[in-house]
């Protein structure tokens, strides 16, 4: 079966920057997520979600905006707003399970509220001409909650639903639950892409055994721990190339050069970088020595000196 690799966004990870160097230096991603646009009541689009959407930083990508938000208003002006820039679909989260958007009745914690879903998208359906698409949990508190929700998205020409297979509460911990995917694919018309723990070329294969009607695979942390992955879903194969280090510290370097440029103050950059490094290191040979040597690196000539020890160290 052919099947498509999608990324899933990540808030302050997976923006242009970075989806531009894994796609010129990895690829095998088919379409990119956009983080989500939050509006916060205030009818206004950040400059850093306008840059990060603008036509001309992403040429040579397939990229869909998405929004988070509980109010049908702020949909509406978000995509009216992707839409002038030329885009024909808007992702809804249903997902973020972070306490701070949750608690404000967002992202999966909108999942126990059928009424106001329904309210959302009836009016994104017939006030706005753009094609809507929704990525969500399986719930917040239990993975019961979808399956109240699912016969509302039934009646709205939705054109796909992405599915974390976790609840929200869990956040990343725990497994995910694919009995509970299993429920929703037999209880919905939508077309349903499958997203959670798609760490590994095995791990995909298991997933493609486990759920054979499902052709569309959303990868999210694992594209950041591992920008190799969807390359080498695609090319069948679990070795990685033998230039790996080559090509892991040209896109570390990139990226490195353009932050450095973006942000303000060595402060930044470095608390930038090693949130990366918490992501990046697990592909490394030894994860919990490699992040200590980035975290103790408290000045940018130090930071560059570990990252050139640990690229010079690393045997593949």
């Amino acid at each position: 079966m052919d099947y498509t690799l999608l990324s899933s966004p990540l808030q302050g990870f997976t923006d242009f920057r970075f989806r531009n160097a894994q796609n010129k230096i990895f690829g095998g991603i088919d379409t990119f997520y956009s983080p989500y646009i939050r509006l916060n009541g205030k009818m206004v689009i950040k400059p850093s979600y306008e840059r990060d959407l603008l036509p001309e930083n992403n040429l040579d990508l397939e990229v869909i905006p998405q929004v988070i938000t509980n109010d049908a208003d702020e949909f509406l002006f978000v995509a009216k707003y992707v839409r002038e820039l030329g885009y024909k679909e808007l992702n809804w989260n249903l997902g973020c399970p972070y306490p701070m958007v949750t608690k404000s009745g967002m992202g999966s914690g909108l999942i126990s509220n059928p009424e106001k879903i329904n309210n959302i998208l009836h009016r994104a359906h017939t006030e706005s001409d753009i094609i809507v698409s929704m990525k969500m949990r399986l719930g917040y508190e239990n993975s019961e909650e979808i399956l109240d929700v699912l016969p509302i998205l039934d009646t709205y020409p939705i054109k796909n639903i992405a599915i974390h297979a976790r609840i929200g509460k869990q956040l990343y911990k725990g497994g995910v639950n694919l009995d509970a995917f299993q429920h929703c694919v037999d209880n919905t018309k939508h077309k349903l892409y499958y997203n959670g723990d798609i760490t590994s070329v095995a791990k995909f294969h298991e997933m493609q055994q486990r759920f054979p009607t499902i052709d569309h695979w959303m990868i999210g942390r694992g594209l950041i721990s591992d920008p190799f992955l969807p390359s080498m879903i695609k090319n069948n194969t679990s070795e990685y190339p033998a230039n790996k280090i080559e090509l892991f510290s040209a896109f570390h370097d990139t990226l490195y050069d353009i932050y450095s440029e973006s942000l303000s103050g060595s402060t930044h950059i470095l608390l930038k970088m090693y949130h990366l490094w918490e992501y990046f290191s697990a592909t490394f040979s030894n994860p919990h020595k490699i992040l200590k040597k980035i975290k103790k690196a408290q000045s940018i000539r130090n930071y560059e000196a570990a990252v050139a020890e640990i690229f010079k160290n690393e045997k593949f």
